[in-house]
């Protein structure tokens, strides 16, 4: 198993004391969490994109660019690109670009993305979304591998003998294809299938419904494909391997988002809805990682059973702490969960 810690840069007052972080201490603390997630010896860190809501992570580029200064062996990720929304030249110049100055760590995992409004902020049709992306998408594929690209599609203008500079560090960064919740949906399936691109899954309902594990296929530098297991990380929306009450403040702010009837975030003006009734059920079945030790090993194993996961995600910021103790959560996570983790459940991602 290989571990990543995933941000979407959350940013809104603190749930139990009402302290709200300056956007540069916030985005200053993301950096850190990256620099500590290199030196205690996680495999990855990725920058998610949300254009609207509580969060700082409309530029992940801008921020992945900070952290491949501040790195020098930790593999850069997004999570997600939404491709459907961007530019494909302003996106291949771009992560080329983060791909050169990171010397060849940088990945993408594209997706439409989970949020509401941002189809209409870019001016798009949102009923259109799966068409832009896959049209984006393929765009994107092609001025990654070729040069001189002529294309015509429906959603920008033609392009004539274009190469888009400067050219990726060692051949085309892998993609991923993400997704919150439509792994099944035929519309995932079917983009999956046709982007030769392994799916990732942000967060299973209960072990019991999610999907079967899957073949994919991925395309890196040589222009070839292999089969490879599906990559499905399980992020966590607070990793907390410290053993606390049940009825704790930490805990309370960490489960009460994701349980009861509804989160409170919208959908097209609905509610979203949770499968979780209690707290208790949220933190038995659900995403989060809370717990001793032995109890975050056995959920974690029990997903990799599940779903064949190579790679584990967790997300340490979403609740307010303090820099200090996300990286007392991420330290407690790599002395004490991620040996035992990776003994039990070997994967080669990232050895080839």
């Amino acid at each position: 198993m290989k571990f990543q810690v995933l941000t979407i840069v959350h940013h809104s007052p603190h749930p139990l004391t009402g302290e709200l972080l300056s956007a540069a201490d916030r985005l200053e603390q993301v950096v850190t969490l990256g620099e500590t997630a290199e030196r205690l010896g996680f495999d990855a860190y990725a920058v998610g994109e949300r254009h609207a809501g509580p969060f700082l992570s409309s530029a992940p580029t801008v921020l992945l660019a900070a952290l491949a200064a501040r790195t020098t062996r930790i593999r850069l990720l997004t999570g997600v690109t939404v491709v459907a929304i961007l530019d494909p030249v302003r996106v291949a110049e771009d992560y080329a670009t983060l791909d050169q100055l990171s010397r060849g760590r940088i990945e993408l995992v594209v997706g439409k993305g989970a949020e509401a409004g941002h189809f209409d902020l870019f001016g798009l049709d949102e009923e259109r979304q799966w068409d832009l992306q896959k049209e984006k998408y393929e765009l994107l594929r092609r001025l990654w591998t070729e040069e001189g690209v002529d294309w015509e599609g429906e959603f920008r203008p033609a392009l004539k003998n274009v190469t888009t500079v400067p050219r990726p560090y060692a051949g085309p960064p892998r993609v991923w294809h993400g997704s919150a919740t439509s792994l099944n949906s035929p519309s995932s399936r079917r983009s999956t299938a046709t982007r030769s691109s392994p799916p990732t899954r942000s967060s299973p309902a209960r072990r019991t419904r999610g999907s079967s594990p899957t073949t994919a296929r991925s395309s890196r530098s040589t222009g070839t494909t292999r089969p490879t297991r599906a990559w499905r990380p399980v992020p966590a929306a607070c990793s907390s391997p410290t053993p606390p009450s049940r009825r704790s403040p930490a805990t309370r702010a960490c489960t009460r988002r994701r349980s009861g009837r509804a989160s409170g975030r919208t959908w097209r003006g609905r509610p979203a809805t949770t499968p979780f009734r209690t707290i208790e059920d949220a933190v038995a079945d659900g995403p989060q990682l809370i717990g001793s030790p032995q109890q975050i090993i056995d959920k974690i194993l029990g997903y990799h059973e599940h779903y064949g996961h190579d790679l584990q995600s967790v997300t340490v910021d979403a609740f307010g702490q303090s820099t200090a103790e996300q990286a007392e959560t991420l330290q407690r996570f790599a002395e004490e969960i991620a040996p035992v983790v990776r003994r039990e459940a070997p994967s080669t991602l990232w050895e080839e």
